[in-house]
């Protein structure tokens, strides 16, 4: 009985405790970076394009200038293991891939996307070719589905089968050089922007353009969906009384470029609000798992989190 005494309390201790890396279930939904940093993640000898978090182990991916690759243990702060494969710099990465079989995609300056296997210690499984410039992006449709989408400097969105290889549609735009293509959260949707300083929104079944985002005075750099968990703040910022049903996977668009301002739209291509704050390009944009913050990054060496419940302030 003492034993079993002493199990339980040990079990109740190990229970309240918050494992090395992770905040505790009610801790997450109101934490925000701060330093000092936790961990410094260094092997990279040149400047780092991309990183990707994998869905549900605690890998973190990263892209290099140097054609790299590196597989970290986020949680353990160590470099597992470098990649090569690419010949020029590595320009974007994103984790996901048949349901069971998550899978690892780059895309390259070199022309080309790789599809890479964690269960086979990041394996190059397969070469993807079919753009005729550089490779700005990749990103599958949804994190369960064997679909993924590219963009290219050469003005197209193709969608490829990650099974087969084989690319099953080509999009072409007026867009001189597409730099990003995030799907919504159900895979429906596209909104892309580029060189033309406009994002548009695109319906994946049809290719069927359903809205333009026109007020960048330079190019787009990224763009992303805004969760449905931020549809409160954000409807609030639109003026509406109640906010959208959740269920719709597209109703704010989010667009950062090299004219510094984060721009807020709805489904239909309205303007609702200007971030102003950076000094130079946007790079990089997420929204904060509450839906309460923007989170936004920057040539200017920042990153800045805007309170959507406080209008950005």
């Amino acid at each position: 009985m003492d034993l079993e005494f002493q199990i339980a309390s040990l079990r109740d201790e190990l229970d309240s405790l918050t494992p090395i890396g992770r905040s505790k279930p009610n801790e997450a939904k109101t934490w925000l970076p701060s330093f000092p940093a936790r961990d410094t993640l260094k092997s990279h000898r040149v400047g780092i394009r991309c990183i990707a978090f994998h869905p549900v182990f605690s890998s973190l991916a990263s892209g290099s200038d140097n054609s790299t690759i590196k597989i970290w243990d986020w949680e353990l702060g160590e470099l597992e293991r470098t990649l090569k494969g690419h010949t020029r710099p590595v320009s974007s990465l994103d984790f996901g891939g048949p349901k069971g079989h998550t899978l690892l995609a780059s895309c390259s300056t070199d022309l080309s996307i790789k599809l890479w296997d964690p269960s086979e210690n990041f394996a190059n499984i397969r070469t993807l070719y079919g753009h005729e410039h550089s490779v700005s992006a990749v990103r599958f449709l949804q994190h369960t589905a064997n679909l993924l989408v590219s963009a290219s400097r050469d003005s197209t969105i193709m969608v490829w089968d990650v099974s087969t290889g084989y690319c099953i549609k080509t999009v072409h735009s007026d867009n001189d050089w597409i730099r990003d293509v995030p799907p919504s959260f159900d895979g429906k949707w596209l909104v892309y922007g580029g060189h033309n300083h406009i994002a548009k929104i695109l319906e994946v079944s049809t290719g069927e353009l359903k809205a333009t985002l026109l007020g960048h005075d330079n190019d787009i750099e990224c763009c992303i969906f805004a969760p449905p968990a931020s549809y409160g703040y954000l409807s609030t910022l639109a003026g509406l009384k109640k906010p959208p049903p959740t269920g719709n996977s597209a109703e704010y668009v989010l667009t950062g470029g090299r004219d510094k301002p984060v721009k807020i739209w709805n489904f239909r291509g309205t303007l609702i609000k200007t971030f102003n704050g950076h000094n130079n390009w946007v790079r990089g944009l997420v929204v904060h798992p509450s839906g309460r913050y923007l989170i936004s990054v920057g040539d200017d060496k920042t990153m800045r989190c805007w309170d959507l419940s406080q209008e950005g302030n």
